[in-house]
């Protein structure tokens, strides 16, 4: 979604690369927004926030629209390839050479960007358009025309994917749940032959001057029974009588233990798998309801008709200082030593990247990763000047910066908030430059 403002005005540009319904249009209705910015997301801030919308056309009569912009690191092009099962947004630098997609495709970065084949098995024909433009009193009727009409399929996309997904999540949890109370029910199969244990150890107990050392097993009457039956009971060779009353007692002890805890730990499963069952019948028949999801506000990319409109709203102070890397990735800075404590051990995920200037007070700072990733270079080198730049090296304009996972990160015990040990850590020696931070406090969020 790119939010595009001209004097007066603010228009919102949706672009969907979603196979079923690829598309580009002006959008007026409010836009469900994921938990964090998709990678790709978070780029095109980082490049394009800020820059001026020169020209936006179709490429050759096809699904292609091409939008070039003009950046405070020269010209950039955004190609939209609505094409659907293949659809891709990439960004290309001023030689036209791709910088990166959404799709990901590493074998394209860097070279010259070329337009997907058309395919020419049959002529093209004129077709009429299949939308109508709305009435009403709106500029842009094409648009809402387009939008009303994706707005309806996507809910029904959205719906059959929730319910496939939930009908796929209900099934693997049917099935792990069974397997754990068959577990249950074996463990108490097993703790139910020591049932009659604590009469078996009373019965010991009172003929512990029968029993000697390297016995095996022992027969006496069983006066808890009116019958006064004689019982043989196996005895352990190795232990004495006392030990071997022990056992007994023992053993009757986790009998208990087992019925007192997992016959209601079975019958709770089990009425929750009822549950799951239930509801896996109501998506088979057909009467089964997403639950809707709580509407945000979108996350934009602003790009201002002209360089001469500033940003008139002062930024709400939030939780740590946040920046967004050259590549596009969050950067969190805290601001103090309880910040820096919360940033590490409340915020930080443990393969996120964790950053502090080297022997000196400083703040903590955190790149966030994905899972298996590591940091691009620029980030790196962003993050670390951070880190400089908020410690007690901030007057030299030099110094060493570690850095490591957060997980190889613990707390100090008896330390001050954020007092930390760090284990196998890296250094980077940094030297502050004014572009770079400049260029990172021009990307710096809320907060």
């Amino acid at each position: 979604m790119f939010e595009i403002r001209v004097p007066g005005e603010t228009h919102r540009l949706l672009i969907s690369c979603e196979p079923q319904t690829a598309r580009l249009h002006l959008s007026f209705r409010p836009v469900l927004n994921p938990p964090s910015p998709p990678p790709f997301c978070q780029f095109l801030r980082a490049h394009l926030q800020g820059a001026r919308l020169d020209e936006i056309k179709q490429h050759s009569q096809d699904r292609i629209v091409v939008l070039d912009f003009t950046s405070k690191d020269g010209p950039r092009r955004v190609v939209c390839e609505l094409t659907g099962k293949t659809a891709n947004i990439l960004m290309l630098d001023e030689d036209q050479r791709v910088v990166r997609d959404l799709n990901r495709q590493r074998q394209i970065i860097g070279r010259q960007y070329q337009p997907p084949l058309k395919h020419t098995s049959a002529p093209v024909q004129d077709k009429a358009s299949r939308f109508t433009a709305m009435p009403g009193p709106g500029r842009f009727p094409f648009s809402a025309a387009i939008e009303a009409h994706y707005y309806n399929k996507e809910t029904s996309l959205v719906q059959d994917r929730a319910r496939n997904e939930r009908l796929h999540t209900l099934r693997r949890t049917l099935k792990k749940g069974q397997r754990r109370i068959e577990a249950w029910r074996d463990d108490l199969a097993k703790a139910t032959k020591y049932r009659d244990y604590a009469r078996y150890g009373e019965l010991i107990k009172a003929n512990l001057d029968s029993i000697k050392t390297g016995m095996n097993r022992i027969s006496l009457v069983d006066y808890y029974d009116e019958a006064l039956p004689q019982v043989t009971l196996p005895l352990d060779s190795t232990k004495s009588a006392q030990g071997n009353m022990d056992d007994y007692f023992k053993k009757h002890r986790k009998y208990l233990a087992a019925e007192r805890e997992l016959k209601p730990r079975i019958a709770q499963a089990e009425g929750d798998l009822h549950t799951l069952r239930q509801e896996m019948a109501a998506i088979e028949q057909g009467t089964w309801t997403a639950p809707l999801p709580s509407v945000t506000p979108a996350r934009t990319a602003t790009i201002p008709a002209s360089r001469s409109q500033k940003e008139s709203s002062k930024q709400r102070r939030g939780p740590f200082r946040r920046f967004t890397s050259t590549d596009g990735l969050p950067i969190f800075v805290g601001r103090n030593a309880r910040e820096n404590d919360e940033l590490t051990f409340g915020l930080a995920k443990s393969d996120d990247l964790w950053l502090h200037a080297r022997g000196t007070p400083g703040s903590h700072v955190l790149v966030r990763l994905g899972k298996g990733t590591d940091p691009p270079p620029e980030t790196l080198r962003d993050a670390a000047a951070l880190a400089l730049l908020y410690s007690d090296l901030k007057k030299s304009g030099k110094g060493e910066v570690i850095y490591t996972r957060r997980k190889w990160v613990k707390k100090a015990k008896g330390q001050a908030a954020g007092a930390v040990i760090v284990t196998q850590e890296k250094s980077l020696h940094v030297n502050l430059d004014k572009r770079r931070l400049e260029a990172l406090k021009s990307r710096q969020g809320e907060g």
